[in-house]
């Protein structure tokens, strides 16, 4: 407990003396650096170089989110759409538990493909109405099959009892 009291005497005394310190502090605390604003939508081609700098692309991959009010200014619009379990699991990625490498721009909507949300990582294999159609066809060959083998009962083959002749007592009790 004295530990505690004295480290909160010492910055007490530290910000006496030095008030740009505390402010210093406070914006450290904050949790947002200037550097990851984007910077306003680039208008001229030198601008435009100067931003694909600065997100570490070459200028003929750079490409910004259109300049609609969203607020995406000169950050780059990566494709997005594919999750990243569509990236390769066995590539050397600097940061393998995110999959991705050092400087890599991430989706403005980053958020909707991570690992622990969906996303279809591929295209699917056939259409939406191939899919219909084969549903429809099988249940259709089904529901036709049905009806045609509706009046060939299938059962289990078993006769009436036989008995010696009718009325008469093939059993006795002694």
């Amino acid at each position: 407990m004295s530990a505690l009291i004295k480290s909160l005497r010492l910055a007490q005394k530290l910000s006496a003396a030095n008030p740009a310190l505390s402010q210093q502090i406070a914006r450290n605390l904050a949790g947002w650096n200037k550097d990851y604003k984007p910077a306003p939508f680039p208008k001229t081609e030198k601008e435009r170089e100067a931003a694909a700098k600065k997100y570490y692309m070459l200028p003929e991959e750079y490409k910004p989110y259109a300049d609609d009010g969203l607020g995406y200014g000169d950050y780059p619009k990566t494709g997005g759409g594919l999750g990243i379990e569509a990236k390769d699991s066995y590539y050397p990625y600097d940061f393998p538990e995110h999959k991705r490498n050092l400087h890599e721009p991430i989706s403005a909507d980053h958020d909707l493909y991570s690992e622990d949300r969906y996303s279809q990582p591929e295209h699917p294999r056939f259409k939406n109405s191939e899919y219909f159609l084969s549903f429809f066809g099988v249940m259709g060959f089904c529901l036709a099959l049905y009806y045609w083998l509706e009046d060939k009962k299938m059962y289990r083959p078993v006769a009436a009892k036989q008995y010696p002749a009718d009325g008469v007592k093939h059993y006795t009790f002694e």
